[in-house]
């Protein structure tokens, strides 16, 4: 029997479509987290190196196929080495699934105009300042160690915890809704900063925690004033008002 008589033979059933319709999903969600990153073309070289084993074999290829056939052993295991943020990423937006936001507490909408407003007079100051907004992804975590606020958002605020020799300055705030979280959390740093980018301390920090969560970072520069902001492992650069704003509105929706 040949493979056109095999496929005519065929009779699919509702549990076959269905399984043929959750296996693409899973497949489109981990290329949809890897699109656009660094994790797409290791993926591409990955996938290159599996397929060594199958060509080996079929080209009767011996001692290459031993080889490749170890590296395929070995596989898995380099893929979570490589992966650890991206699979961190997927599993923390598996608990931030729309059927579990009853669980969770909502907040009001987030004051656009005092989050820009006071990257601006930071900006003019040349005084650096992080804050980190939390989208759909709890940023808990990171409120370990850090200062509670839990007051209302407003530009006046913000500046005065980044003054320097505010008690608070250092670290990040953590901005939920219309409120301030935290004042001085510490955020991750980014494990493979881009080389060609002469950032600092907190341009590391915006965009490691934008690999870990969805969250978008807004970043002071204290060296020049440029306004920066992190979102979905890319920092967007030398941002002035309209394009803060229109970020924000991306990222959380228009301004209520």
């Amino acid at each position: 029997m040949n493979y056109i008589d095999r496929l005519l033979a065929v009779q699919p059933t509702w549990r076959d479509a269905v399984d043929v319709l959750v296996v693409a999903f899973i497949i489109y969600s981990i290329l949809n987290l890897i699109r656009g990153t660094r994790a797409m073309q290791i993926s591409i070289g990955l996938m290159l190196l599996a397929s060594l084993f199958f060509i080996a074999r079929a080209f009767d290829f011996r001692a290459l196929e031993v080889i490749s056939g170890q590296i395929l052993f070995y596989l898995p295991f380099v893929v979570i080495v490589l992966f650890q943020a991206e699979i961190r990423r997927a599993l923390a937006s598996m608990g931030a699934n729309p059927l579990l936001a009853i669980f969770r507490r909502h907040s009001g909408h987030i004051p656009y105009d005092a989050i820009i407003t006071a990257a601006e007079i930071l900006s003019s100051k040349k005084i650096g300042a992080l804050i980190a907004i939390e989208r759909s992804q709890p940023l808990r975590t990171y409120e370990d160690g850090a200062k509670p606020v839990d007051a209302s958002l407003t530009a006046e605020l913000l500046v005065s915890i980044f003054m320097p020799g505010a008690p608070m300055h250092d670290g990040a705030v953590i901005v939920r809704g219309n409120r301030i979280a935290t004042a001085g959390s510490f955020l991750p740093l980014t494990p493979t900063p881009d080389p060609s980018l002469a950032h600092g301390t907190r341009h590391r920090a915006a965009l490691g925690l934008s690999e870990e969560s969805d969250a978008l970072v807004v970043v002071v520069s204290e060296e020049n004033g440029s306004i920066a902001a992190a979102s979905e492992g890319v920092l967007h650069e030398h941002l002035d008002r309209p394009m803060l704003l229109q970020l924000l509105a991306d990222r959380f929706g228009a301004a209520a």
